[in-house]
């Protein structure tokens, strides 16, 4: 079989020589220091090149009425030696650093060498002898450019998922597969006869095509529009030369020196050195696969050429190497099918949220757990976040995720090996430990309470969570998962509802039953009571001290049980936070407070109402234009609203914090801090934030007449609230001689059971309008109710 003369110039012979293309290559190839007098050069070697391969291949179209033998003999040479000097001059320009350039140009050189030796030993017949010292150049440019081609690919996939590897690998063996069917003659008539010189190079040329599709396929399902229009030129290069080589192949010996086959290779090569041309530069390497339509294309396309390829070799012959490319393809293709059944399995066991087990993998895991512990303990945890509703109503659902992807990575790093960990839905965790006995459970859930309680920073937001464990024993209280979840349900609850802050885990016991039942009918009768207009306020008085005017109360919560009566907050104030309804709490408290107030001032004796503010409210920023519209809708001025706050309100967030109030208070709003005295913030909280007025707790008025240290704190307390432009509020009044105490020591205001229990809005009205002797109009009483 002859070998062939040609030249393997680009991609101007093909678009024609315009100068659109020509200029495009020049622009690219150029530095920011090149002079311009180098770029005009570049410029005319550009088109001198493609003008040299229109011209060799217009020669060869119109052979019969164009050109001479000698001028295509020499329009052949120069045509590939011209795109030669471009590489060698791009490989100037990036030094000896881009190995691929190296190739290319060295891979362009040997191909010229052998189209040179070739096209001055042909016959004036156009024959030339086979093999011969052509063909050694001619496969040394294969071996270059498909040494250029692996580093390319190498580069490209490095690092790259086991799925974009699978699917090049797809793409090569296809497009090999299908090459291999177009010269199923050549190869088997290459392997039919013995083993010889002339067999090997014969053979040699459509295998290493088949290695250079293969390679395209790759680059083409690796590359995609972001790398540029010069990876256009190196595929359509190579593709040039892989059809020229085909054609020629399956030509045999009727293949003759000067036809128009000859300039398809001199295209090919152009179309590589200005691919060489444009690689001065390098593109950075994309931070991630390529997902274009060439990458999802070509494996598809190719498993479609593997499926058609086996179904021709049923019904005509195809060569054996043909047959095995597009076995091996649909073998690759089916590894994703299986992989994807695995992947569909692990994710239907698996929280698509925090990637831990879901309650499915949980409830299929744990019996196989158990029965491989034989008779050793275990212990199933369930795991739910305080006020967890607050953080989703407040700050949205973004924030809630990104908060339970947190906790279920804390958690994590606290497990032993042996135990399972899974979200079972919304904000509920559970946790088998193995080999745990009742006290190993505790402790445990100890440390996770604590691993929790660190805050947490979404979003620049610092979030501190708490949490309520359940606790079951395996094999003591339950011997499947479905009795332990259900019996450490019953404990969570009961821990939530006897929630202090040391502790919030609890070991089941018999009692948890009924208790669990009370809880869930309190709970679906409070989410009725908040819209069915079962809660009603009381308000408390509070007297001044100077002038013994009352114009000021205090809002507190009650709630009108259908069944149960008048309810005080401490018999559902705990529950209203561990299902997350303190926000819609506090939204009917301030609404029916500020009803009230609109009621008085249109009575003609307006009254200030406090409102307490919950510390579960800091996290929400648009509180303050809530409040200013339900403020501005009712005709008020926000002088009508104190907003009490705890210390608690202050933790965590004190930036937070500081913006909502700074935003309260220019509205007008009172800002006063409740239970002051009882909390564990820095008193820097008074001097850095809009605080108007200052509640001392009872707990300091209450021993003040008995206890001289006591009574200390209290009048040092209102010193310091005067001293920093403060008014004092003292809380728990309930006998004359701390009222006169308070006054003596030059306290504000004072408010308890000696001046007025919390009463009704009507009975409030009474007692204002009665009053005129000393206040002793109400009953004293030992203990003021816990209010909201």
């Amino acid at each position: 079989m002859d070998r062939r003369p040609h030249g393997r110039p680009g991609q101007v012979a093909l678009i024609g020589v315009t100068s659109t293309g020509t200029s495009t290559g020049t622009s690219t190839g150029m530095s920011a220091g090149d002079t311009s007098i180098r770029g005009l050069a570049r410029t005319l070697l550009l088109l001198l090149a493609g003008l040299l391969v229109v011209a060799y291949a217009v020669g060869l179209v119109v052979k019969g009425s164009g050109f001479s033998p000698l001028v295509d003999g020499w329009l052949a040479m120069v045509s590939e030696w011209v795109p030669v000097l471009i590489a060698w001059l791009a490989l100037r320009r990036v030094g000896g650093g881009r190995i691929e350039v190296a190739l290319a140009a060295a891979a362009l050189t040997a191909n010229a060498l052998a189209d040179t030796y070739y096209l001055a030993s042909t016959d004036s017949g156009g024959a030339a002898p086979f093999p011969s010292p052509a063909d050694a150049g001619y496969l040394l440019f294969y071996a270059l450019m498909l040494g250029a081609l692996a580093v390319l690919v190498n580069r490209r996939l490095r690092g790259s998922a086991w799925s974009v590897l699978l699917d090049s690998a797809v793409g090569s063996l296809g497009a090999a597969a299908v090459l291999a069917v177009l010269l199923s003659p050549v190869l088997d008539s290459a392997t039919s006869g013995p083993v010889s010189l002339t067999m090997a190079v014969a053979t040699a040329y459509p295998v290493l095509d088949l290695l250079l599709v293969a390679a395209v396929a790759v680059i083409v399902a690796t590359h995609g529009p972001t790398s540029g229009r010069r990876w256009l030129l190196l595929v359509a290069g190579l593709l040039v030369f892989a059809t020229a080589d085909t054609a020629f192949a399956l030509l045999g010996g009727g293949y003759l020196v000067g036809t128009p086959l000859n300039a398809s290779w001199n295209i090919g090569t152009l179309l590589i050195a200005l691919w060489v041309d444009r690689s001065t530069t390098p593109l950075p390497l994309p931070s991630r696969p390529v997902t274009n339509v060439s990458a999802l294309a070509v494996p598809a396309v190719s498993t479609l050429a593997g499926l058609g390829v086996l179904l021709l070799a049923s019904q005509v012959p195809v060569s054996g190497p043909a047959v095995g490319l597009a076995g091996a393809t649909m073998a690759l293709a089916a590894i994703p099918l299986v992989a994807r059944q695995r992947v569909l399995r692990l994710l239907a066991r698996t929280d698509d949220l925090t990637g831990l087990r879901n309650r499915r993998a949980f409830n299929t895991d744990v019996p196989l757990r158990l029965a491989a512990s034989e008779h050793r303990h275990s212990a199933l945890l369930l795991l739910d976040l305080d006020r967890f509703k607050e953080v989703n109503d407040s700050l949205g659902h973004d924030v809630g995720d990104r908060l339970l992807i947190q906790v279920g990575i804390r958690l994590s790093q606290q497990l032993r090996s042996g135990d399972l960990l899974a979200r079972l839905g919304g904000d509920e965790f559970a946790i088998l430990l193995g080999d745990s006995t009742r006290e190993d459970a505790a402790t445990r859930a100890e440390k996770l309470r604590s691993a929790l309680a660190v805050p947490f920073t979404l979003h620049g937001i610092a979030l501190q969570t708490s949490v309520s464990i359940g606790i079951s024993l395996y094999p003591e209280q339950g011997q499947d998962v479905i009795a332990l979840l259900r019996k450490a349900d019953m404990a969570m609850y009961k821990a939530k509802t006897t929630h202090t802050e040391h502790t919030g885990h609890k070991v089941y016991d018999s009692e948890d039953d009924s208790h669990g039942d009370i809880r869930l009918r309190t709970l679906q009768d409070l989410r009725f009571a908040l819209t069915d207009d079962q809660l009603v306020l009381h308000y408390q008085p509070k007297v001044d001290l100077v002038t013994g005017d009352v114009q000021d109360v205090e809002a507190l919560v009650r709630w009108n049980h259908p069944t149960r009566g008048m309810l005080m907050p401490d018999q559902f104030i705990e529950l209203v936070e561990e299902a997350g309804l303190m926000h819609a709490l506090t939204q009917e408290v301030l609404r029916k407070a500020l009803d009230q107030a609109a009621v008085w001032q249109a009575q003609g004796h307006p009254l200030r109402i406090a409102v307490n503010l919950s510390a579960s409210s800091r996290v929400d920023m648009e509180l303050p234009e809530r409040i200013g519209a339900m403020i501005s809708a009712r005709g008020l001025t926000a002088a009508a609203l104190t907003l009490e706050i705890t210390e608690e309100f202050l933790l965590n967030d004190r930036d937070r914090a500081r913006a909502i109030l700074t935003r309260l208070r220019g509205q007008g709003i009172r800002i006063s801090v409740d239970d002051f005295g009882t909390g564990y913030s820095s008193l820097a909280y008074l001097r850095d934030l809009p605080i108007e007025e200052l509640n001392l707790d009872q707990s300091f008025v209450f021993p003040m007449v008995d206890d001289a240290r006591a009574a200390t704190l209290v009048s040092s307390a209102i010193a310091l609230a005067h001293s920093l432009g403060l008014r004092m509020v003292a809380e728990g009044v309930d006998n004359m001689a701390a009222y006169d105490k308070l006054i003596g020591y030059g306290c504000d205001f004072a408010q308890g059971y000696h001046l007025s229990r919390p009463v009704s809005a009507a009975v409030l009205d009474d007692w204002l309008a009665a009053r005129g002797a000393p206040p002793e109009l109400v009953p004293a009483a030992p203990v003021a109710p816990a209010a909201l």
